[in-house]
């Protein structure tokens, strides 16, 4: 029996851990499986004719929010063209309220939840059926067994050596969550469960001796647990030493991050990583109370806010924040409150994300009382709400798309003060509708084509701020980006080649000293 495990990533550089976790975990049909990946946007009927063209007997297909839809239409060819392949669908998108959903029907199995053993024993069924268990083939949608994590096999010599060289390599010390955010798939997990430490600081030590260099946890709650968490960074403080003297390119190494939840003991030692080799993601979400409350978030804002201002003084972490628009309950105002707060502790980028109802998730309680309107189409984003119609919430989406272009790019570091001057909501708010007005476009937008809008802003009666000492800082920027596009140059500590392009740019000596 010939097995295919596939998914449609959301780009090349994405190399998907759970296809990975299924086929080291097939035991004696692993040999029989092979991975094949595809990028979304590929045209259907060529991602059908390379899956067809190896002759599979059984079509494993990860189905995610970004995917559903070319998925759907991917499943529905296959199965005009080989109506006996049998496909196996798994996925957060499939896992919860799959109920109706077209791609469900069309495919032969569904596996809920986590597959790691229950694929293999649906595989092992399907392979030998006079020898193995027969309940498994009488249901067409199965529950997926969570074993202990030390009895799932470990799934990073998966990984080929292209992999490692080319693609964004994903780990994790651990899986679940404690915490109960409702707009959370993660708020589902009863709690967080660790992988043997010693093991997995095994693996990735085999990972680094076969020249990976690029570590991405996707742990929920990496500092959830300090002991587990200080093993990790003391690991790469190591590797990091040796990667000096023996003059390689240092380790860059990326953690979700509880936000209050910082010990002396912790600090110490992130203080110890040199530029370009750290960034931390950080789930604000919102600095509203009484919508933290409403949605059974915990979180210590001002001691959050205060970690994040030791982290941007006192250590070289690339911070990356995320804010969510449209919670129930909180207004314009709220939102622009928090937005202002976050701003002022300086962190590197400002993730600005429109509030999605992913299936499964308690955030779908509020609906009614706040008059929670949203998309039926993925990505489920919020349309409106009682407090945020639907207007404004276009024009709060068009803001974190011309925030991320401006302003976590990294490219308008001198510009952007100006820009945004002591009311940094309401200022860049100004900014976007009138580039909106005039681009008619929000994606898209050249980098020259970004600096001309700049200086056209400055020098109408909108902007709020010196307009000559803003287009000196505008001239600043332009000419450093250009400079460094003309001579292919990297900014700050370019030595280190694993530090992502777009970290690299907030390297930049500008940056790197924080106004107190």
């Amino acid at each position: 029996m010939k097995i295919v495990l596939s998914t449609l990533n959301a780009r090349y550089a994405h190399a998907s851990l759970g296809l990975r976790y299924l086929r080291a975990n097939l035991r004696e049909l692993r040999e029989s499986a092979q991975i094949v990946e595809f990028v979304i946007g590929q045209k259907t009927e060529d991602v059908a004719e390379q899956l067809l063209l190896l002759n599979p007997d059984v079509l494993g297909l990860g189905v995610y929010i970004w995917n559903i839809v070319e998925s759907t239409r991917l499943v529905t060819q296959l199965k005009l063209l080989k109506p006996e392949l049998i496909i196996v669908l798994g996925g957060p998108e499939v896992s919860y309220e799959h109920e109706g959903q077209c791609i469900v029907q069309l495919a032969d199995y569904l596996i809920t939840g986590w597959g790691d053993v229950s694929f293999y024993e649906l595989m092992a069924a399907l392979a030998n059926p006079q020898t193995n268990p027969q309940v498994i083939l009488q249901a067409k949608v199965i529950a997926g067994k969570q074993p202990p994590l030390e009895a799932i096999a470990w799934p990073y010599d998966e990984f080929s050596n292209h992999d490692l060289a080319q693609r964004t390599l994903y780990v994790e010390a651990s899986r679940g969550c404690p915490f109960k955010c409702e707009f959370c798939l993660s708020s589902l997990d009863k709690s967080a469960w660790a992988f043997p430490q010693g093991e997995f600081l095994a693996q990735l030590d085999s990972l680094y001796q076969r020249g990976a260099r690029v570590f991405k946890f996707v742990d929920r709650t990496f500092n959830l647990k300090i002991d587990a968490s200080l093993d990790i960074l003391h690991f790469f403080l190591g590797k990091l030493e040796q990667a000096r003297q023996q003059s390689e390119p240092l380790p860059f190494l990326h953690f979700e991050l509880v936000p209050d939840h910082l010990p002396e003991r912790l600090k110490s030692v992130i203080a110890l990583f040199p530029p370009g080799t750290l960034q931390f993601e950080i789930g604000i979400q919102t600095l509203n109370p009484d919508v933290q409350a409403r949605i059974s978030r915990r979180q210590k804002n001002q001691l959050a806010l205060d970690n994040l201002v030791w982290l941007r003084q006192h250590s070289n972490a690339h911070l990356h924040v995320d804010l969510i628009a449209g919670l129930p309950g909180e207004n314009l105002a709220s939102f622009a409150d928090g937005f202002n707060q976050l701003v002022a502790v300086k962190p590197h980028e400002i993730q600005f994300g429109i509030l999605k109802r992913l299936r499964g998730t308690p955030i779908i309680r509020h609906t009614e009382t706040f008059q929670l309107r949203f998309n039926p189409e993925p990505p489920y984003n919020i349309l409106s709400t009682d407090q945020l119609d639907f207007l404004t919430l276009q024009r709060m989406a068009r803001f974190g798309k011309y925030w991320d272009l401006i302003a976590n790019s990294g490219r308008f570091s001198q510009s952007l003060p100006h820009l945004l001057g002591d009311s940094a909501f309401d200022r860049f708010m100004r900014f976007s509708d009138w580039l909106f007005a005039q681009s008619k476009s929000s994606h898209g937008l050249a980098v020259d084509r970004l600096f001309d809008y700049l200086i056209a802003f400055v020098q109408t009666s909108q902007f709020q701020g010196d307009p000559h000492l803003a287009l000196t800082a505008i001239s600043a920027d332009r000419t450093r980006v250009s400079h460094n596009a003309r001579s292919g140059s990297k900014p700050a500590d370019s030595a280190n080649r694993s530090t992502p392009s777009r970290q690299r740019r907030h390297l930049d000596a500008s940056l790197l000293t924080v106004p107190a």
